[in-house]
């Protein structure tokens, strides 16, 4: 498996400027991808784009939230549905649908030499390839301090 950061071939020449994707790709792995606005490297959450496995996928989040596991991002991927959390810091997240989890672990939350993770219950490789794909895209606004800090991006983004 490998996540690819940033994903040139997702992005037209013209809007990379504006633009920026992150692909998982791998043997026996349905290939994901994210597109959206780029921010320290990674696409951000903020009107991006999700494919998996080559179809669609569509995902909310509620910003404001007190916890961590209201503010969670909510995925609906191939016929199923996710939550993507922050758990006890921003190098340690969950992919979670009712038969599987998926937990991840970063050897740095900025630019981390090492993604981990290990699976509970009945993962499979589209769960593998969703929890890997999100390691490369900026969550941050998924701790209530990560969203008070993207708070006057996403401001702007809503005037523009």
């Amino acid at each position: 498996m490998e996540l690819v950061l940033p994903a040139l071939e997702l992005v037209h020449v013209q809007d990379r400027t504006t633009h920026i994707g992150a692909l998982v790709t791998g043997d026996s792995i349905p290939p994901s991808s994210f597109v959206g606005w780029p921010y320290s490297g990674r696409p951000r959450l903020a009107r991006g784009k999700l494919s998996v496995a080559g179809r669609d996928a569509a995902f909310s989040r509620k910003s404001w939230r007190t916890g961590k596991e209201e503010r969670a991002l909510r995925i609906w991927a191939v016929g199923r549905e996710y939550t993507y959390v922050e758990k006890q810091d921003k190098r340690h997240h969950a992919l979670v649908r009712d038969e599987a989890k998926v937990d991840m672990e970063r050897s740095s939350w900025r630019d981390p030499e090492v993604i981990s993770g290990s699976v509970q219950g009945a993962a499979d490789s589209v769960d593998i390839s969703i929890a890997i794909l999100f390691e490369g895209v900026y969550a941050r606004d998924l701790s209530l301090r990560g969203a008070l800090i993207s708070a006057p991006g996403r401001f702007m983004d809503r005037l523009s």
